[in-house]
């Protein structure tokens, strides 16, 4: 299909199909998830690295705050703790590194956006699993050179890759098409995704594309269950064109899936082609969006979960790739 067909059938079903897909509803949160108490503290740690450091401040902070030095600093390749703090107040008392830090706060004077977000998600997460422990949320101001860490217990965001898209502060040698993910419409749904990964199972041994498939397709349906009314731009990272036109075209792409056998395909290079970052599928459509394995993947497990009569924890707990594909019923719509 050329450009001039995908795009124009975009617009075609623009009004018409809005209806049925997941984005740009009216929504309310489950009130079952409103009634979870949640409480989320961000701690703003660029603050105590950046304001008048001195040898003796840093040592402090290192020391009162070893969770987030451990994951922030301990694998930047510092020979020995001496090297690390000579090291780190050079950093941060940087002139270039100093103005970085004075545009993060002010585009970032407060977080109560992202906090509410936040707590929002986790209450989700905590409804399909009581069991799920509140990770600690600090922030940061890395030279662009950590976005996001997502572990367990922790959370960092580096709010400098969250400036806005016009800022002369930009990540160095990031192509367009994942720059324009690094906004904080984008951020607490990737952090969700993220988090999905714990409760993902996995058979490690499916090497094959639909295994992919699956896998990505499961954390984005993850994070639309939790975040139900964030819109799917900002979950797969694709724009609301780039959605109608796939969901237009999803015939003939899902057709090019079977037709080439690719489904089953355990070629690293073919895996990747339709699954990892690209700015479009050019086997497909020049206008067809990178990662377009995983929003098939998406509405496969989708259909599975509806089809099925299945809770989320159920759908995450399988493991079998062509198990969910099998069940799924999956047709193009």
């Amino acid at each position: 299909m050329n450009r001039f067909t995908f795009a124009i059938y975009a617009v075609l079903i623009s009004l018409s199909f809005t209806s049925c897909s997941k984005s740009n509803e009216p929504c309310t949160l489950p009130s079952a998830y409103l009634e979870i108490p949640m409480e989320v503290e961000i701690t703003r740690m660029e603050e105590l690295f950046f304001e008048d450091l001195t040898e003796e401040k840093l040592i402090y902070n290192l020391e009162k705050y070893p969770e987030f030095s451990s994951v922030m600093f301990d694998n930047m390749g510092f020979e020995n703790p001496v090297q690390m703090r000579e090291e780190l107040l050079l950093i941060h008392q940087d002139t270039g590194m100093q103005e970085l830090y004075r545009e993060v706060e002010v585009h970032f004077e407060n977080l109560n956006t992202i906090k509410k977000e936040l707590e929002n998600a986790f209450r989700g997460i905590k409804y399909h699993y009581p069991e799920f422990k509140i990770p600690k949320v600090y922030t940061f101001v890395t030279g662009f050179g950590t976005d996001l860490i997502v572990e367990e217990e922790i959370i960092v965001i580096g709010l400098d890759y969250f400036l806005p898209a016009d800022h002369r502060f930009q990540p160095i040698d990031l192509p367009q098409y994942i720059a324009k993910r690094y906004n904080v419409d984008h951020l607490v749904p990737t952090i969700v995704t993220a988090i999905s990964s714990q409760f993902n199972h996995t058979d490690l041994s499916d090497r094959t594309l639909l295994a992919e498939m699956i896998f990505y397709g499961k954390s984005y349906h993850f994070t639309k269950s939790v975040l139900p009314c964030t819109p799917d731009e900002y979950i797969i990272g694709y724009e609301s064109k780039e959605i109608l036109g796939s969901y237009a075209n999803e015939e003939m792409i899902w057709g090019h899936f079977i037709e080439n056998e690719l489904l089953f395909d355990t070629n690293p290079f073919e895996v990747r082609r339709y699954t990892g970052e690209a700015p479009f599928t050019d086997e497909i459509s020049p206008d067809a969006p990178g990662r377009i394995g995983r929003w098939l993947g998406w509405n496969i497990v989708d259909d599975y979960r509806i089809n099925n009569d299945l809770s989320l924890r159920e759908v995450m707990q399988q493991d079998d790739a062509r198990e969910i594909f099998n069940l799924s019923g999956y047709k193009p719509r």
